[in-house]
């Protein structure tokens, strides 16, 4: 049995991770999610449905591979920043519940009840994290609704903890749960005096990893020189005032499409593209079509799309938990009636972007910041997270390639749900699953009551760019594995 540490035990957000909780508001709601489908499999029993004791069981023995999910936030006295602590509390029942869509529900009401959870902001004082078992998705299915929040993982990061509760292999066997107690919370004296030694200590030990490899170290400094100055002119760079970019309010709607993979990379290879090269061309020519549709738009060539990436170095692999990431902004060229050429403008852009600094001088401003100041790095990007440097938010994240189980369930299809940020009304997140690429659209529920113009439009970009492409054979259409978007939300 777990014997209690008599020793506090606590550990700081990094900047990145504060500042995820800097920008949340009332309206700004910074968990990330999605909506999975699963065939229920050996989970399903005849008389009482899905076996969500057994499901409460197995979560429950996986929680030892990932610790934060049963922390919450305390802030140290004066400086209010968060660290990490142990909830004495923790209760797995609130956070994996049960429901279930009412009798003839469909796709459209998955997507209603997911908007409705995902409008809901988590709660501070609890671990940051939410799961919803959903019946009455089709004979012999389950949804999964999740939301956990940005200061803990990034999309990345969602993959590895998808390593952690699914299962390459459909088994169904339950491991014995690791014994666990809560450590003591740290008394404020101790925080306070953490929060006054933490930045010399963090300056002494980056300068001794800088003069442990003092070329890498060079290198690295010439490189972040430059990235600032790119970082600083991308952030001076208003994006241009359309119909996606106004106040938002606490409500969500999401839609969703699947995408057969094969046919994205039929159309990379022909033009000499990448998978995410592609994602966004078809992406700008969706949003043209959507916007030019509006009458109070027209195309506008400095349309902004922020575009995580991802940091980790292979060494850094299996590190999943918290952000790990640079925002870059890439111009996406709706003003370009062309598929073709819309491409080809997309692939220069984003061949300029890697070439750019501006991730390594993200990650060594963070750096300076934890050295000096570490909350004003979240003031100060709260503070650019509600200006208007982009127009929509998109992210493509790498999935299984191979089949992945919960318990024996399949997992069917996945779609994801990205935050919004202040004056943007739209976030689209694209996810890969086995051979077929999940779109994810998550808009405020006012300002586009017709956001599933725009995931036809997606389709209808796609189907334009394959007919410009010149296949060896025809690309058959990905399994009906699940319904994607059958109707609007």
């Amino acid at each position: 049995m777990a014997q209690p540490n008599p020793h506090p035990s606590f550990e700081r957000l990094s900047p990145l991770d504060a500042s995820m909780l800097a920008i949340e508001d009332h309206a700004v709601h910074m968990h990330m999610g999605g909506v999975t489908v699963f065939d229920a499999g050996p989970l399903w029993r005849p008389d009482t449905g899905l076996d969500i004791a057994r499901v409460r069981d197995y979560v429950a023995s996986r929680l030892h591979h990932i610790p934060r999910y049963r922390q919450r936030l305390a802030f140290t006295p004066v400086e209010r920043y968060p660290v990490w602590v142990d909830d004495p509390h923790f209760n797995l029942h609130y956070h994996v519940r049960h429901t279930s869509l009412p009798k003839a529900a469909g796709v459209r009401e998955l997507k209603r009840l997911a908007g409705r959870i995902l409008s809901q902001r988590l709660d501070r004082g609890k671990p940051l994290w939410e799961m919803w078992f959903v019946e009455g998705c089709g004979e012999g299915r389950f949804a999964l609704i999740t939301k956990i929040h940005h200061c803990m993982v990034d999309g990345m990061g969602g993959v590895e903890l998808l390593r952690h509760l699914m299962s390459p292999e459909p088994t169904a066997e339950l491991e014995p749960r690791a014994p666990w107690i809560a450590q003591p919370a740290p008394r404020p004296a101790r925080l306070l005096a953490d929060s006054l030694l933490h930045p010399s200590a963090t300056l002494l030990r980056d300068a001794w990893d800088t003069l442990s490899a003092p070329r890498e170290a060079l290198q690295t400094l010439r490189d972040v020189g430059g990235g600032v100055l790119d970082a600083v002119r991308a952030n001076l760079r208003a994006a241009p005032e359309t119909p996606l970019n106004h106040p938002i309010g606490p409500h969500r709607r999401l839609d969703w499409l699947c995408m057969d993979l094969d046919a994205v990379k039929q159309v990379r290879r022909e033009f000499g593209a990448t998978v995410n090269d592609v994602v966004l061309a078809v992406t700008a020519g969706a949003l043209r079509r959507f916007l030019s549709a509006r009458r109070d738009w027209t195309p506008a060539a400095d349309f902004l799309a922020m575009v995580p990436v991802d940091l980790r170095s292979d060494s850094a692999a299996g590190r999943g938990m918290g952000n790990q990431v640079s925002m870059l902004v890439a111009p996406l060229p709706v003003d370009v009636a062309d598929p073709v050429a819309r491409l080809e403008r997309v692939v220069e852009a984003t061949g300029a972007l890697k070439s750019s600094r501006t991730s390594h001088a993200t990650r060594a401003l963070e750096k300076l910041f934890d050295w000096t100041l570490p909350g004003a790095y979240g003031a100060l990007l709260s503070r650019g997270a509600r200006t208007r440097t982009h127009n929509v938010l998109v992210t493509n994240v790498r999935g299984p390639r191979e089949p992945v189980y919960l318990l024996g369930a399949r997992q069917l299809d996945v779609y994801p749900a990205v935050p919004l940020f202040a004056n943007q009304s739209l976030a689209i997140g694209i996810f890969s699953y086995e051979n077929r690429l999940y779109w994810g659209f998550n808009s405020d529920w006012d300002t586009m009551p017709d956001l599933h113009d725009l995931v036809e439009d997606v389709e209808a970009e796609l189907e334009a760019l394959l007919r410009r492409s010149a296949p060896a054979q025809p690309i058959e259409p990905p399994p009906a594995v699940a319904a994607s978007s059958a109707g609007p939300s």
